[in-house]
């Protein structure tokens, strides 16, 4: 008979004692802030990564915020990824989550028609918002727990062909795929892989899309909640993911959307 794991007290953190990496912080509006702040609230110690010093001016009050050291990685410099993790380990003495909230595309392939993007923006496209994840988790693997998660950010338009999206709905059509390649291949591990793909939300790297402002527009009206999801919602998500509720489930894109994947 298999045994059962004994539930946590209820007045535990559900994250307490898990160690937790999150890149991709650029400003208070950020993914990738919205869990940093839920996984602190939860019990979670933190490593956070912004791109540049140039960042880090918005950044650091941020981390300050969660306790969190800040450390700088591009992940298109060679060997950033390797010391970011590095260092994190160093700092935390291991890893129990990862959270990559990287996405980049160069403005004018972003906003043309993919049928006219360049060989070369495709390339750092992919480079940046789809291998760094795979990157990322080799460099995690010798450090991370018997039950660790491992999460990237996707859109709904991996899925369909959604305007003015371009160039990124391959990329992230990719980065689903490797989801479910990674899950695959760190699941005998026991370490968890997933996607999550929060509805259109005001963040930074959203700002670069033509006509955000109507995609938000109809998310509003037309997903069943009738109403944009909160970073916060989308970092409940990934605490539940890396916390003990999840420890059954690897390999998924799960929205948090209002709903909106559903009626399209």
């Amino acid at each position: 008979m298999t045994e059962i794991s004994p539930v946590a007290p209820a007045t535990a953190l559900p994250l307490a004692g898990r160690r937790g990496l999150i890149l991709g912080v650029a400003n208070d509006h950020s993914i990738a802030w919205g869990c940093a702040q839920v996984a602190r609230a939860q019990g979670a110690s933190l490593v956070m990564s912004c791109l540049n010093e140039k960042a880090r001016t918005h950044v650091q009050p941020l981390a300050d915020a969660v306790q969190a050291p800040l450390l700088d990685c591009n992940v298109e410099t060679p060997g950033d990824l390797d010391r970011l993790v590095q260092a994190a380990v160093e700092h935390l003495g291991g890893l129990d989550f990862v959270i990559h909230s990287i996405a980049w595309a160069p403005l004018a392939e972003l906003r043309g028609r993919v049928i006219d993007s360049s060989a070369e923006g495709f390339a750092r496209a992919m480079t940046v918002s789809c291998h760094s994840f795979a990157e990322l988790a080799k460099a995690c693997e010798p450090y991370l727990s018997a039950d660790a998660a491992l999460m990237t950010m996707s859109y709904l338009g991996a899925d369909e062909a959604i305007p003015n999206y371009g160039l990124m709905g391959p990329v992230k059509a990719a980065l689903e795929s490797m989801v479910r390649y990674l899950a695959a291949e760190l699941g005998p591990k026991g370490v968890r892989v997933h996607a999550i793909s929060p509805g259109p939300m005001p963040t930074r790297a959203a700002s670069g899309l033509q006509d955000f402002d109507a995609l938000m527009a109809t998310a509003r009206t037309e997903s069943p909640l009738r109403r944009l999801v909160t970073l916060e919602e989308v970092g409940s998500l990934a605490a539940f993911l890396a916390g003990p509720g999840g420890r059954g489930m690897t390999g998924q894109t799960l929205f948090v959307d209002g709903g909106f994947h559903v009626v399209r």
